[in-house]
């Protein structure tokens, strides 16, 4: 094959802009197909109900258990609209108690492809507990009827938890608290600053797990199968 020198530096020039524009290119359109997924799907982005409401979600980076993105860019925090009106409610019952506060979203409705994922992550292991098994669909957050959070202090840093968020061990409890307290394994502020949580979810009709103090959910799992619609 015969090639002409002249062009070499034309293409590398092309092939530069190739490398260097594609991630974002790309990162824009699933952005966008997320999005549009979501709505599809019937889902509603909770920020256009209540702008109060702040988000980072956990699993569009790869600061997370699996360490690695698996919303690749998502910035919205999408909720069966059921679930979004609860989640305003909640956020309205905290900034009564405290006008400065905030609720965080750190993960919302969850598609039963990032849930396949997830569970790969954990089959077989301990932590497996943790991670809803897809073949069951049961998870509340693949209907968008859950949603995984924490409150922001009115200098927008979160509340001191006694855990990080994803945390999988007993100190994430919320069954054994004052235990944990009497133990030191995390403080009175850490307690009261989750019942203060639980108060105002448990308020707007959310229910709370044992295993972690983040997580809520809008419906039972019968209610999630009989009632609402499957994220694919």
């Amino acid at each position: 094959m015969i090639c002409d020198r002249r062009l070499l530096p034309y293409r590398y020039r092309l092939l530069f802009l190739f490398l260097f524009l594609f991630p974002y290119l790309s990162l824009s359109g699933q952005t966008e197909d997320w999005d549009r997924r979501m709505q599809e799907c019937g889902m509603v982005d909770v920020r256009t109900l209540d702008s109060t409401i702040r988000v980072r979600l956990a699993y569009a980076t790869p600061v997370n258990f699996m360490s690695k993105a698996v919303y690749r860019g998502a910035t919205k925090a999408w909720l069966h609209p059921d679930a979004a009106r609860m989640l305003v409610r909640a956020q309205q019952y905290l900034r009564e108690q405290h006008p400065g506060y905030s609720l965080l979203v750190y993960d919302a409705a969850r598609p039963m492809s990032v849930q396949r994922v997830m569970w790969e992550q954990v089959r077989g292991t301990p932590r497996a507990y943790y991670v809803s098994n897809p073949q069951k669909k049961s998870g509340r957050h693949n209907y968008g009827m859950a949603v995984d959070v924490t409150i922001l202090d009115d200098a927008d840093r979160p509340l001191s938890m006694g855990t990080l968020f994803d945390y999988f061990g007993t100190e994430a409890n919320t069954d054994r608290e004052d235990a944990l307290v009497q133990d030191g394994r995390i403080s009175r502020e850490d307690c009261e600053n989750r019942r203060l949580l639980r108060r105002i979810m448990r308020r707007a009709g959310f229910t709370a797990i044992t295993s972690e103090w983040w997580h809520f959910n809008a419906c039972s799992s019968r209610t999630a199968q009989e009632k609402y619609r499957l994220i694919e």
